[in-house]
């Protein structure tokens, strides 16, 4: 059986248009983790304490929410593929930017300025995805994800290692920034020249009943997500009370089964189904929350993490790609739309994790969380996905 359904506009071959866009993918990944690699070297060197830190990182977050309505607008009068380019400039100018802040302030604007342009980016790059999904009788979109975790690893090893060779960070983001946006030119002629989606009377309007549905599956996704990634390091040296040498093996286990659960994620979606999957993921999520908290050791707990892992590692990705089925018109605003709504579950979920922590413990902050992962088992069954029951 053929993968290919259709050709693709600017008769552009779907091989060449799936490397394009797993580029740009790359970019978005590699950038972020570029930053993320440097945020001990920017703190001790502007003199942060850790609640001044964490009030300049709430910039980056502020910036990407408040261009949600803006991206979504702009997808509706600009091709994704227009303002997937104009993004990644963006993105990368303000990383190269960030690595010359030398007073807090300029930090905080810098950052409020990185979330902004990873939103324009990271939205329409998720519409060319979508776009790409539809030239394939199989599922090939979770892979796109799996990228950008494997540019994460590598800028994060990569960080690791500028940072041994006593590299500056003003050196480092000036040549990441550089190399990124002239890799985001050299693929961008093989991007798909998709129509912008029709314009609406509103500046932004909420999704219809179909998609809102889509947006508490991704709003629970993400909020597990995001207690995986500020909080499994915490939980496996505190709670798990693992020992020092191995306290960020947590994290790592997360990591690494997210990343491999999005290259085998296509796959499975072949032979069973996105709604099973979806239905799986969710019941990964809850499991993994409720081993770690149940029993809070180093070996059952990292378990739990690889099973949250497994879990959400392909929900956002298999959801998007939902969305551009039920919205072939307007993709990028459909998507704009859900994603205002999973990223409150990225934002506000964490920082509710350590409140109940501190009235509790984490164990049950990681208990609760866990029925996030039930609301997506609840939910996925009331879709409509064609060809599926």
């Amino acid at each position: 059986m053929s993968e290919v359904l259709v050709e693709s506009p600017l008769r552009v071959s779907p091989t060449r248009a799936r490397v394009a866009i797993a580029l740009f993918f790359f970019v978005s990944g590699f950038g972020f983790a570029t930053w993320a690699s440097r945020i001990p070297v920017i703190q001790h060197r502007l003199g942060l304490s850790a609640a001044e830190l964490g009030g300049v990182l709430l910039a980056l977050p502020a910036g990407l929410m408040l261009t949600l309505p803006v991206t979504g607008q702009l997808l509706q009068r600009f091709s994704s593929r227009q303002v997937m380019l104009v993004g990644a400039v963006l993105y990368n100018l303000a990383l190269g930017l960030l690595g010359f802040a030398a007073h807090t302030w300029q930090l905080a604007v810098l950052l409020f300025c990185f979330g902004c342009s990873r939103n324009l980016l990271n939205l329409s790059v998720n519409a060319q995805s979508v776009g790409v999904q539809t030239l394939y009788n199989r599922s090939i979109i979770a892979t796109f994800h799996g990228i950008w975790s494997v540019a994460g690893f590598a800028a994060a090893g990569l960080g690791a290692l500028l940072i041994s060779r006593d590299v500056s960070t003003t050196v480092h983001f000036a040549a990441v920034s550089v190399g990124l946006t002239a890799l985001a030119f050299a693929f961008f002629p093989q991007t798909l020249a998709l129509p912008p989606a029709p314009e609406k009377k509103s500046f932004f309007t909420w999704p219809e009943k179909t998609v809102l549905k889509y947006g508490l599956i991704t709003f629970a996704s993400m909020a597990c997500e995001g207690t995986f990634y500020d909080w499994s390091g915490v939980y496996f040296s505190q709670a798990a009370h693992a020992p020092k040498a191995i306290s960020g093996l947590g994290f790592t286990l997360y990591m690494v089964a997210m990343t491999s659960g999005r290259f085998l994620g296509d796959w499975l979606v072949g032979r069973f189904g996105i709604k099973q999957i979806l239905q799986a993921s969710g019941l990964l999520m809850s499991t993994g929350l409720l081993l770690a908290a149940a029993f809070p050791t180093p070996v059952v707990a990292g378990l739990g993490f690889v099973l949250g892992g497994l879990g959400v590692s392909c929900v956002v990705p298999l959801v998007f790609s939902l969305v551009g089925r039920a919205n072939p018109l307007s993709a990028g605003a459909a998507i704009a739309s859900v994603s205002t709504v999973s990223y409150f579950g990225f934002l506000m979920v964490p920082p509710l994790v350590g409140f109940v922590a501190k009235a509790a413990s984490l164990r049950w902050s990681f208990a609760l969380v866990s029925v996030l992962g039930l609301l997506v088992v609840w939910v996925v069954p009331k879709l409509r996905v064609e060809g599926e029951k």
